[in-house]
């Protein structure tokens, strides 16, 4: 017997774990832990927590279609594990790996107490089309810069997506005691969650539909419609990768396979930007790994020193936290995430841009609240955009790009039409909370300062 241990790739397709399972023909108990210690300071926040309890509701439909059933514990991993397969019977766990820091050191441990109670642990690529430890400079060292690094990945091999061998897979003569999801109680309590159902549809299908429609409708235009805030120009598909229920090698696939007619891969423009786009996500896991202090400290040092400005009362962080903070483009991407846990790409760097230069307040407590927020939050990802925003990290926006949120709104929504949809009518806007060009100069000084 089999346990197979879910995480963050709640799929059965291109699933190498499950995969693995299925062809070494034994019985499979598929196993998902709730361990929010094992995830360090950073467990999942409540519009995470939100999808994961659907999608773990859609995983155990799609095990039940093919003979199997999802075990559902709590507790610390290496525990549940090691209890669970003495009490089953089990000779092996196989799971997909993660990257992020506290994980990888619960995942070792796992590996340490599975090995000394004779059970073998195996552990498989599932998230990434390049793995970190696997990719380095001419000098063995991490990338720090984007394109250098997307450029050596792209003359690497991309493996085909593995499938599931069709028809029931091998269940146990008798299923171990589970938990029911509910019990997780991963529901949160805010009301502004409950909005979330009639816009998303978490879990494998819903994921697989969101990338079937973007590659038919949306793709060939990407790269022109994407920083169009008023369309939906973008995949939309960080939270189904983020959770695992689409892989990036399925990704990358559909965009291949639009190159067979030709032969020129990628296919044209949008097909390049877009994976493009998957590379950034790539490329955040690979600092995340090599730099594992980074969602707390900045990547270069220097800023430890910058001069945040103060606001002892919290005030302005509330008003940007709430979309009031008098300028209509970033009230409006916040506005956006609070409604729908999720927010334009563009919008989050005009957003970022506005709470670490036009505030000047750390880029630790956007990247806190964007954690507890957003349905598709991603340790790596998050750490990187809010390191680039504040321009303390890898391949980071030069200090003195500082976004004007007119301009911003002028380029990207010359309409008004994504500020209108988020921005209540009728509602009397607010005074601005800062001066743009005061402020603007005050960041440019405290950024000089680092280097007197």
């Amino acid at each position: 017997m089999i346990l197979v241990w879910f995480r963050q790739d709640l799929r059965l397709q291109d699933n190498p774990a499950l995969s693995a399972a299925a062809e070494a023909g034994e019985p499979i108990v598929p196993v998902y832990i709730w361990d929010e210690d094992g995830e360090g300071a950073w467990p999942p926040g409540a519009a995470s927590r939100w999808w994961i309890h659907h999608s773990l509701v859609e995983l155990d439909r799609s095990l039940r279609g093919r003979g199997l059933r999802l075990v559902v514990r709590r507790g610390p991993s290496h525990e549940v594990l090691a209890a669970l397969a003495a009490a089953a019977g089990a000779r092996a766990v196989f799971w997909n790996r993660r990257y992020e820091p506290s994980v990888r050191e619960r995942d070792a441990r796992v590996e340490s107490v599975l090995g000394g109670s004779g059970i073998a642990a195996r552990s498989f690529n599932g998230s990434l089309l390049f793995e970190p430890h696997t990719v380095a400079n001419r000098a063995g060292r991490p990338f720090q810069v984007f394109g250098p690094f997307w450029r050596h990945c792209l003359t690497l091999p991309v493996a085909e997506p593995s499938r599931l061998p069709p028809g029931k897979l091998r269940a146990p003569a008798r299923w171990p005691k589970s938990l029911m999801i509910d019990e997780l109680g991963l529901l949160p309590q805010a009301a502004w969650a409950g909005k979330f159902a009639p816009l998303w549809q978490p879990g494998e299908a819903g994921g697989q539909a969101r990338l079937r429609r973007f590659a038919a409708h949306k793709l060939g235009d990407y790269a022109d419609r994407r920083d169009d805030l008023a369309e939906d120009g973008t995949s939309r598909l960080s939270p189904w990768l983020h959770h695992g229920e689409i892989s990036p090698r399925q990704v990358w696939d559909v965009v291949r396979r639009r190159s067979r007619k030709t032969g020129v891969f990628p296919a044209g423009r949008g097909e390049a930007v877009f994976l493009n786009e998957i590379g950034w996500r790539e490329f955040g896991y690979h600092l995340l790994w090599h730099f594992p202090q980074t969602p707390d400290r900045p990547l270069r040092t220097a800023f430890e020193r910058f001069p945040w400005a103060r606001d002892p009362a919290g005030r302005l962080l509330r008003l940007w936290q709430q979309g009031r903070t008098g300028f209509p483009i970033v009230d409006a991407g916040m506005r956006q995430l609070w409604a729908t846990g999720w927010m334009h790409n563009r919008a989050r760097m005009i957003a970022a841009s506005f709470l670490v230069k036009d505030l000047r307040l750390p880029w630790m407590l956007g990247a806190r609240w964007f954690w507890d927020t957003l349905v598709d939050a991603d340790l790596a990802n998050n750490t990187l955009g809010w390191q680039w925003s504040a321009g303390c990290g890898a391949d980071a926006a030069p200090y003195f790009r500082i976004f004007s949120p007119d301009r911003q709104a002028r380029r990207f929504d010359p309409h008004g039409s994504y500020a209108r949809r988020w921005l209540p009518a009728g509602e009397s806007p607010p005074a601005p909370c800062v001066d743009h060009a005061a402020a603007r100069d005050e960041a440019l000084a405290a950024f000089r300062s680092l280097s007197a």
